[in-house]
């Protein structure tokens, strides 16, 4: 699903399996998942942030937040067909859902790719999620940015990718 627009990714088994060993052993992590039958359509992870790369914890750090009290939303991946359906809101409501019960966190944040409008791939009927996400009470941290490095489809070595910081405060009971 990273394949498709806009991360195009083009990653290796290997890391995935390392990835997910370590996000699996992270105290506090949460896994939420979409499945049609027995196929895999869609997932949304979370995990404090301290525990996540100093690529993601530095820039929010040098922003002055504390990172301890971050709730880090990893990745919300859907497959095209299942889009418009209110699944991606439903991640997203799970996803806080479980930091709030942790009782511990601020806030959640997450990062998205910033690709540039005129890339080559981008596909004519691509939309800005910017304001999907503002509608579920997300703010842009403007200037709070991440690079992190990765294959592009077609691509021979990794580059590095900005990536945008959102913000939105957890409400507690």
């Amino acid at each position: 699903m990273f394949r498709d627009w806009p991360y195009l990714y083009d990653g290796d088994r290997d890391y995935e399996a390392w990835y997910l060993s370590r996000f699996a052993a992270a105290a506090g992590a949460v896994l939420v998942a979409a499945f049609d039958g027995d196929a895999l359509v869609g997932a949304s992870t979370g995990l404090p942030l301290a525990t996540e790369h100093a690529d993601f914890t530095a820039p929010l750090a040098a922003a002055g937040y504390a990172v301890d009290r971050l709730y880090y939303g990893a990745e919300t991946i859907l497959r095209r067909r299942y889009r418009g359906q209110g699944l991606y809101r439903r991640f997203f409501e799970r996803r806080e859902g479980h930091a709030i019960a942790l009782g511990e966190f601020e806030a959640l944040v997450f990062c998205g790719v910033v690709r540039p409008d005129d890339h080559p791939a981008r596909p004519a009927d691509a939309t800005a999620l910017d304001p999907v996400w503002r509608r579920f009470g997300y703010d842009r941290l403007d200037g709070v940015v991440a690079a992190f490095p990765w294959r592009d489809i077609g691509d021979d070595r990794e580059t590095a990718k900005p990536m945008q910081f959102w913000i939105k405060r957890l409400a507690h009971p």
